[in-house]
């Protein structure tokens, strides 16, 4: 018995799918297949993981609907791995609280976050009014002590849930403990990952609307990725700048914080818009039950950080900038406490998973 209906079929699709063997070289997930005879719901979990929905088994599949057989596997793995986030949600009582009501409970966080803040700002007089401009002027509003305990436990919190859960999920299944240290396997996965090389489809690329072959949602994914990185980076440089040398935020154009900034916000500008526009395009035979929980609220609070923090960067020398700092840094805080419960933890539950396959290969090739 398999503990929710998703792996239940799941298993019914990979045991007539090993039968076939038939898309074993499209991607990761049907090599890693033929590795087993049966599916405990941990290698299901793993399959569904490593599955990056691209959608070309479903057409190269001689028994997808409407034959009798049934065989999607996109679908289904989709359902697994949406069940998995649920099952591996640390702390474990939350694991039902944001899968209907995520965008509503992100924005309701996000505005609570900036009213907040807006009260520090407030309390200032009428001068928070005016345009603030200048080394610190950020700080005039809120307090950079108070700022960095607020976002420093935000981002903690975050980072202890997504722990917890990738722990559980390592122990469902049942990979060796040291896997995760080794730098053959790590590096098969970085590179799988940054070049997120299983949603092409096995060459032919992702499968979108019009059921053709192309690389936009690949080029979206890479958009959304790598402007979450270099907003991250501006963050790091940010705080180095702050605590090493002294330096106060806002910084000057040409500074590093606000150049990487710049091109991360515009990443996350286009990659969230082309991801959400592409979700809502994509084939209904390919897609799960509509989702309006965290796996769309991130993407939404991706793009609202990147749009906020654009405005921001252009007015902050305006009236505007008070206001428009409280919805950004509302908008950031929402975006980390909501983290471990959406969208965000199937890149790192897919890495980790690329990590356990990149294992599994190597030693079928030494025993091969």
């Amino acid at each position: 018995m398999h503990a929710t209906e998703a792996l239940a079929e799941a298993d019914r699709l990979m045991t007539l799918c090993n039968s076939c063997r038939y898309c074993e070289g499209l991607c990761a997930v049907f090599p890693a297949m033929e590795m087993r005879r049966d599916f405990a719901d941990g290698d299901l979990n793993y399959l569904a993981n490593l599955c990056h929905s691209c959608g070309a088994c479903y057409d190269a599949c001689q028994f997808s609907p409407p034959h009798e057989f049934n065989i999607n596997v996109p679908v289904v793995l989709a359902k697994a791995r949406a069940d998995s986030y649920a099952a591996y949600t640390w702390p474990a009582s939350f694991s039902g609280l944001f899968k209907r009501n995520g965008l509503t409970i992100s924005i309701a966080l996000a505005v609570s976050a900036a009213i907040f803040i807006l009260s520090f700002g407030t309390a200032s007089g009428p001068s928070f009014f005016r345009a603030q401009s200048g080394t610190g002027s950020f700080y005039r509003i809120m307090p950079h002590q108070v700022m960095a305990l607020l976002f420093g436990f935000a981002f903690l919190y975050a980072i202890t849930a997504l722990v917890m859960g990738v722990r559980k999920f390592w122990r469902d299944i049942g990979a060796p403990s040291g896997t995760l240290l080794e730098p053959s396997s790590l590096w098969q996965a970085i590179k799988d990952a940054g070049k997120l090389r299983y949603l092409d489809g096995g060459g032919a690329s992702c499968v979108n609307d019009d059921g053709q072959a192309k690389d936009l949602r690949k080029h979206y994914h890479h958009a959304t990725f790598y402007g979450f990185l270099l907003c991250f980076a501006a963050t790091c440089v940010g705080t180095l700048y702050q605590y090493a040398f002294g330096r106060e935020a806002p910084y000057a154009w040409y500074d590093l914080p606000v150049l990487l900034g710049s091109l991360g916000g515009i990443g996350l500008a286009v990659g969230p818009a082309g991801l959400l526009a592409a979700k809502f395009r994509r084939r209904r035979e390919l897609q799960d039950e509509p989702r309006f929980g965290m796996d769309f609220a991130f993407i939404v609070m991706l793009l609202l950080t990147s749009v906020t923090g654009i405005l921001l960067l252009v007015l902050r020398e305006t009236a505007a900038m008070n206001l428009l700092l409280a919805i950004h840094l509302g908008v950031v805080f929402a975006l980390f406490v909501t983290m471990p419960y959406g969208k965000f933890v199937h890149g790192i539950y897919r890495f980790v998973a690329l990590v356990r396959y990149a294992r599994e290969r190597r030693q079928e090739a030494a025993h091969g």
